[in-house]
């Protein structure tokens, strides 16, 4: 990301722990050399989070998807405020669902899904707009929030090299669908539009939604072609790190700002509460 932000002293080495013990690094080879399971990040502050049900039902339903197996949402609950109750916040948790026995040779055995929380600083100031750059790409399996970030990583990576912030993600249809780790929603005429296309629901995006209800703002979902954006359009991604972010340009679009919207649904979105660990 452009420029460098003020963060929180949290000390990565203290806040990880594996079913709420210290994590080894046996246990997390599988996560390197194989690289399957599923995650959810949210912001705490203190021990409270926006959309923590939200949160926890993703967790319980990736988990039957990548795993076929039952997890215990309270558990994880329980296993979450053990952490936050020892860091420093806000704070960017982590919570990655895998099995440290998993194999690559035959994944279809048993599994045993283990629950490892880790935290990460959180940005304590609002972000300057962002520039994003266009590519044509899919994530597996798009409705999971999944480990396998390989892609993400590249096409961010690349769009990095090429002087832009972060990249947006569009389909071989040439339907903007999801950003790497966020979504877009695109603003004209006073109107939200979220893409159509198949992506990940954001927690932060339906929180939104519900916020954008309550002020009466129209919202609607509907194919977005990258090859239709206008500057009289302006677009802001959100995330449970960002909340909200205003978008600069697309590509080599520049895009009108919508200040006064994004301003009010960012006041709104901090005013939520956040629900205890």
């Amino acid at each position: 990301m452009a420029g460098r932000r003020k963060v929180t002293g949290v000390r990565m080495a203290d806040m990880m722990e594996l079913d709420g013990v210290p994590v080894t690094p046996d246990d997390l080879s599988v996560l390197a050399l194989v690289n399957y399971g599923h995650f959810t990040s949210m912001r705490i502050d203190g021990t409270r989070v926006r959309g923590l049900e939200l949160h926890l039902d993703r967790l319980v339903r990736d988990c039957r998807t990548v795993f076929a197996a039952d997890l215990d949402p309270e558990r994880v609950r329980t296993l979450a405020r053990r952490v936050a109750e020892a860091a420093q916040t806000p704070a960017i948790m982590r919570i990655t669902v895998f099995d440290p026995d998993l194999g690559l040779g035959h994944p279809a055995g048993q599994t045993h899904p283990r629950v490892l929380v880790t935290l990460r600083p959180a940005a304590v100031d609002v972000p300057p707009p962002i520039r994003l750059k266009s590519v044509r790409y899919a994530r597996d399996l798009p409705g999971v929030k999944h480990t396998g970030l390989f892609g993400t990583v590249y096409h961010r990576r690349a769009a990095q090299t090429d002087g832009f912030d972060d990249v947006l993600f569009v389909g071989p249809d040439g339907l903007v669908s999801e950003g790497a780790t966020w979504n877009i929603a695109f603003v004209e005429d006073g109107r939200v539009t979220w893409p159509a296309a198949e992506c990940l629901p954001g927690v932060t995006m339906r929180l939104l939604d519900a916020a954008m209800g309550r002020l009466g703002v129209e919202v609607r979902t509907a194919s977005i072609a990258i090859s239709g954006l206008r500057a009289s359009c302006a677009a802001f991604i959100t995330n449970a790190a960002v909340g909200l972010r205003s978008v600069r340009s697309i590509d080599d679009v520049e895009l009108a700002g919508a200040t006064g919207l994004v301003e009010a649904l960012r006041k709104e979105y901090d005013a939520i509460e956040g629900d205890p660990l």
